[in-house]
């Protein structure tokens, strides 16, 4: 049977109806009537038991309300009585909670007017205001006192004087004067008189004046309190209201403000939201950039419908049409998807089953400031972490998931245009990011001369290889080729700081993707990659900076943005924006979209410059561009990833064990095998023994390098930075070791010094010959 539901109430009206209490752990929350009436919070079973058995009542006067979430709250006298109550829904929470707080306030006010006026006790003044507002009535009062007294005292020798005078009078009575003297002593004795009463009737005035400012002063000093604790429970439920409706407004925007198209499902999964309440509550323990850092560098607009394509037939003369004479065409992903060689078109088969799952991630304590207090300031490389903060992959591992979209590159090498091109290479530098947004564990850290092989050639066409080249500072050459017509290397250090709150890992060393058919060359670096919340909170992942996309060969070149996350920013979380340009700075795309869900492409087909929008007071570029379509799109996680260390469908596979890999491979490196069947505490103590092995072998590779150098070489040998940067990094590798399947050079388009695969390995492979391998494991 449903209860007619209560009006809200209004200031002194009496307020019923049903809400939930807690009994006990037994029975839970029970259903009870609850009546609001002269301060005074009663509850019964039944409506019915109103007339003759209360079962408890509380006085708001002295009561504490809290608001637990939603529907909770709790109402306590610091006492004994404690009422744990839930409504029915928030907007009944929210009535209750009202008609609290007003009852509260009444009560509070008719309990200090009703206070014996005599009462010497005064309440605690709390908070900085009302304590300097008190302390002004009491200097006050203590003023009004010292005057109070010196009249007194004045009155006292008036009283003394005046009776001195009619002694002295009264003497002069007795002497036989005149008449007419006589008559003169007497008006003078009779004004004495007066002038002792009218002193007197001024000290009793003061003096009740002092007693009156001192009763109404405890009545002030309680006021003044009651209006200080009403002040400060409305700032709270301000700002309370304040988060909701920053919250509202975000999934207002996330739902209904983007089209289906724009929307990112990451926004109620990203690092600093949890899965449960509300968002803004631990946004308060990230740390965040300001507003102003987010500012647009361009805005798009949607172009004229005379460049809309009506069909196919259009798409040659749209080039023409705008007077472009780069010979490009449109990007048509129809056309792609109708070419038989397009991976769109055809269902690549895998020769050989792959494993889906590996085993789930135990849930092991750890105490981490005891482990990171004593590494602040330090570079990451060189603290000792156990196996707790890993993932059971090394970081080539990790490096050769930069191919998981390899397909972007396959559909690149068959594009006739170079900006076409363009396109697709910067989706697949962002893409790289995507496996990143939850992999909050830390990658193995590569022994060096420890290699990672991803031979993928019957699945996929390509096949990699990595190799930890430098320990000091860590660095890693990759080197990857696909029958597809392109060509992947990289040679990545990382430089790192824990900065307390937040660790930040500063990837240095260039990116080199070239097309056979075209021989484009591209180059492009990454990003800083920021982990936050390291000590308090719930860690979560951000990508910032930005990144140039060169084509070397045609000047053609893509300038990415990667927004810094900021609770007071309106855009979408994780936002990658760019802009393909030719040679001669003219814009031909847009590209748009997020790191960790999917970017977009928009056809420019005109630009203009307007004056000083924005905050920065710089001009904005504005483009009119085609309706945007999809180039990428993150594949969803394996089901259980959540599990398994939010692992991708190919990181699953990375780890798994193969026949005839190099002895180095980092398959075959124990400790990390180990902590992926989840004995980690064999992982520790194997990765103590592995590290130890690796710090001897160093030691005497420099012994021997010591003894064949000369004095001043010796001196410039051992010579060791303290910690990577991109001069060090530059300059050369301070290990003397020589890698086995990479050889040392300088970069002929960037002019760096890089590792280049010098060849062997594979063949190696084939002859199953390992013997130049070293024994790293």
């Amino acid at each position: 049977m449903s209860e007619p539901k209560a009006p809200t109430p209004a200031p002194g009206d009496t307020y019923k109806g049903w809400l939930f209490k807690w009994t006990n752990y037994i029975k839970g929350y029970q259903r009870r009537w609850f009546v609001l009436s002269n301060g005074l919070l009663s509850y019964y079973r039944t409506q019915a038991e109103m007339g003759h058995t209360c079962r408890g009542t509380i006085n708001l006067a002295t009561a504490n309300i809290a608001v637990e979430d939603s529907c909770n709250f709790v109402i306590s006298n610091g006492g004994t009585q404690t009422y744990h109550l839930k409504a029915s829904s928030e907007v009944e929470r929210q009535r209750w909670i009202t008609a609290l707080e007003l009852a509260k306030a009444k009560a509070f006010r008719m309990q200090a007017e009703s206070d014996d006026s005599g009462d010497d006790s005064t309440p605690p003044a709390t908070g900085q205001g009302a304590g300097s507002r008190n302390s002004e009535v009491q200097s006050t009062l203590r003023t009004l006192g010292s005057k109070v007294e010196d009249l007194s005292t004045c009155n006292d020798l008036i009283a003394k004087h005046g009776s001195a005078l009619q002694r002295s009078l009264s003497e002069l009575e007795g002497v036989r004067l005149g008449g007419e003297t006589s008559e003169k002593i007497r008006q003078v004795t009779e004004r004495a008189t007066l002038f002792r009463i009218t002193s007197n009737a001024m000290i009793n005035a003061c003096r009740d004046f002092l007693a009156l400012a001192q009763t109404h002063s405890k009545r002030w000093q309680k006021a003044l309190q009651a209006e200080r604790e009403q002040r400060v429970r409305l700032e709270e439920t301000l700002e309370q209201l304040a988060k909701q409706h920053n919250h509202l407004e975000r999934a207002f925007r996330g739902a209904t403000v983007l089209p289906a198209s724009q929307s990112n499902p990451a926004i109620d999964s990203k690092g600093p939201v949890s899965g449960k309440g509300d968002a803004s509550d631990e946004d308060e323990e990230n740390e965040f950039f300001d507003a102003c850092e987010d500012v647009q560098e361009f805005i798009t607009v949607p172009a004229d419908p005379k460049y809309h394509r009506r069909s196919g037939s259009n798409v040659s003369g749209i080039s023409s049409e705008l007077g472009m004479d780069d010979g490009t065409t449109s990007l048509d992903e129809q056309s792609l998807a109708s070419n038989p060689e397009s991976p769109q078109s055809q269902e690549l088969v895998p020769v050989r089953k792959r494993r889906t799952r590996i085993p789930d991630k135990p849930n092991y304590s750890l105490n981490l400031w005891s482990i990171m207090k004593n590494c602040i300031g330090k570079e990451l490389s060189k603290i000792p972490m156990p196996v707790n903060f890993n993932e059971p992959l090394s970081m080539l591992q990790r490096l050769s998931e930069d191919l998981e979209y390899y397909e972007l590159l396959d559909r690149a090498a068959k594009c006739q245009s170079s900006l076409e091109q363009m396109c697709y290479v910067a989706a697949f530098t962002v893409s790289s990011y995507s496996t990143t947004v939850h992999r909050t564990g830390k990658p193995f850290n590569p022994l060096l001369g420890e290699t990672f092989e991803l031979d993928r050639v019957q699945e996929s066409g390509y096949r990699s290889l990595c190799e930890q080249v430098s320990h000091h500072p860590p660095a890693a050459a990759h080197h990857a080729i696909s029958e597809r017509g392109w060509t992947l290397r990289q040679e990545i250090a990382l430089a790192s700081k824990f900065r307390g709150k937040y660790l930040s890992i500063m990837p240095l060393g260039s990116i080199h993707c070239i097309f056979e058919k075209s021989t484009n060359h591209y180059t492009w670096k990454k990003v800083t990659t920021t982990v936050h919340n390291i000590i308090v909170g719930k860690l979560w992942i951000d990508q910032s900076g930005e990144i140039d996309v060169v084509n070397h060969k045609t000047g053609d070149r893509c300038h990415l943005k990667f927004a810094p996350y900021s609770y007071f920013s309106r855009d979408v979380a994780r936002k990658v924006t760019g802009v393909v340009t030719d040679k001669d700075g003219k814009a031909h795309y847009v590209l748009s979209g997020t790191w960790d869900e999917k970017m977009e492409y928009s056809r420019v087909m005109q630009s203009s410059r307007r004056g000083e929008n924005g905050a920065d007071g710089r001009q904005k570029t504005v483009y009119q561009t085609l309706k945007a379509k999809e180039l990428w799109r993150k594949t969803p996680l394996p089901e259980g990833a959540e599990n398994m260390y939010y692992f991708s469908t190919l990181a699953l596979t990375l780890n798994e064990l193969e026949e005839g890999v190099a002895p180095t491979d980092s398959r075959r490196r124990p400790d990390q095998r180990l902590m992926e069947q989840g004995r980690w505490e064999e992982a520790n103590a194997e990765k103590q023994r592995l590290e130890e092995k690796q710090r001897t072998v160093r030691r005497e590779r420099e012994r021997e390098a010591n003894r064949a150098a000369s004095p001043s070489e010796e001196a410039e040998e051992v010579e060791i930075a303290s910690e990577p940067s991109e001069t060090t990094y530059k300059s050369g590798h301070q290990d003397n070791y020589k890698s086995m399947w990479f050889e040392q050079l300088v970069d002929p388009v960037t002019g760096e010094p890089t590792h280049i695969y010098k060849g062997g390995y594979w063949e190696a492979k084939e002859q199953g010959n390992w013997d130049s391998c070293p024994d790293i494991f």
